[in-house]
């Protein structure tokens, strides 16, 4: 298993708007990014993060590059963003 977590600098006034893309794509990417086991959205204090569970690291590598995240999900979001995003690949023991 792996995870890969993108943390999003999200103004709490749009953070409704960040919650409506990803339960737009929550299912799709479910469905059509091999090898996925989750996605879940953590909304915090201080930003927001989307983790996405992969059976492999080279599933968590590869995502950033896919159709969906950049032609749907960037495009999505991109008008909410207050600074770059920031992504993390983590391996479970």
């Amino acid at each position: 298993m792996a995870y890969l977590e993108i943390t999003l600098q999200i103004a709490p006034e749009n953070r409704g708007a960040a919650a409506d893309v990803y339960q737009k794509y929550k299912q799709p990417f479910l469905a059509q990014i091999a090898g996925t086991t989750s996605k879940e959205l953590l909304i915090g204090d201080d930003d927001v993060q989307l983790l996405h569970g992969f059976k492999s690291i080279e599933g968590a590598k590869a995502y950033p590059d896919s159709a969906m995240f950049n032609d749907d999900a960037v495009t999505g979001l991109m008008p909410l963003l207050s600074a770059r995003p920031e992504f993390r690949i983590y391996a479970t023991a």
